[in-house]
């Protein structure tokens, strides 16, 4: 999984962020602002927001007019389903589930729809572990 994680993160550029804040205290917005320094294009998902460092948010995947490459998901397990629904129809290349994200019935029809799947970590995390020398 470890080179899997470091394969994904260098090939895919564009992630939407399901369930970001606009709040600078919570995780999603730190992990976004994170991604948006270190050159990845963030596409904000949640129908709660206008927008957030400027981008506008959407509701849902659906309603993304780009392509999407990664999913990464800041919602609880029992909304995951639905999403991986919207990601499989945006033909996104990755579920990534933050840390506390479990949902092993909505991992396995992401497999079986031939999306790659990261569950239980956080992307930022992940990306300063393979990408910066400590």
């Amino acid at each position: 999984m470890n080179d899997e994680i470091k394969e994904i993160l260098t090939k895919y550029n564009t992630i939407a962020i399901v369930g970001i804040s606009n709040k600078p205290e919570r995780d999603s917005y730190v992990v976004a602002k994170y991604l948006l320094d270190n050159g990845y294009k963030i596409i904000p998902v949640n129908p709660g927001i206008d927008s957030v460092f400027g981008l506008k948010a959407y509701p849902n995947l659906l309603s993304v007019p780009d392509e999407i490459d990664i999913v990464d998901i800041f919602r609880r397990p029992e909304f995951v389903d639905e999403i991986v629904e919207q990601a499989i129809q945006k033909r996104a290349k990755v579920i990534w589930m933050q840390l506390g994200v479990v949902n092993e019935k909505a991992a396995k029809k992401a497999l079986d729809a031939g999306l790659k799947v990261v569950m239980n970590k956080c992307i930022k995390v992940e990306h300063m572990y393979r990408f910066w020398n400590f």
